[in-house]
């Protein structure tokens, strides 16, 4: 499939529930089930992330989720099932994100615990992003 096609079959309705999909993951992920885990590990407060600017860490998160939907979107293309688009997920956030962030963080002598905090954000919302796709 050419360039062109792909972009001609994007479902942009499951591309924007797929982004939307990551970003709650995310807010569950990183608050009630690891964010403390996640603080400690990176060495985070609460006074640290109040610093930060809110719209611009959410409005680009929500940016980059929906690039990243879009593209698996364009990876799995428009015959994808959903048991294909929840595997392609599956093995696109194992076999290429957490596979990336486990080298970077050897580099940068991260803990496990935080490889495997945010590796698994990464292929569980990849997962989820997949079945969306693939169910539409």
């Amino acid at each position: 499939m050419d360039l062109a096609t792909a972009f001609t079959n994007i479902n942009w309705f499951s591309v924007l529930i797929a982004a939307v999909s990551s970003f709650l993951v995310g807010g569950i992920w990183y608050g009630p089930m690891f964010g403390r885990a996640w603080m400690r590990e990176f060495g985070f407060s609460e006074e640290d992330l109040k610093k930060r600017s809110v719209p611009k860490t959410f409005g680009f998160s929500l940016l980059l989720a929906f690039f990243a939907a879009l593209i698996l979107e364009m990876f799995i293309g428009p015959e994808a099932d959903v048991t294909f688009g929840g595997m392609a997920g599956f093995f696109a956030g194992i076999g290429w994100v957490a596979t990336f962030i486990g080298i970077l963080y050897l580099f940068e002598m991260q803990s496990m615990k935080a490889f495997m905090i945010n590796a698994g954000y990464c292929v569980l919302s990849l997962t989820i992003m997949g079945i969306i796709l693939g169910s539409w």
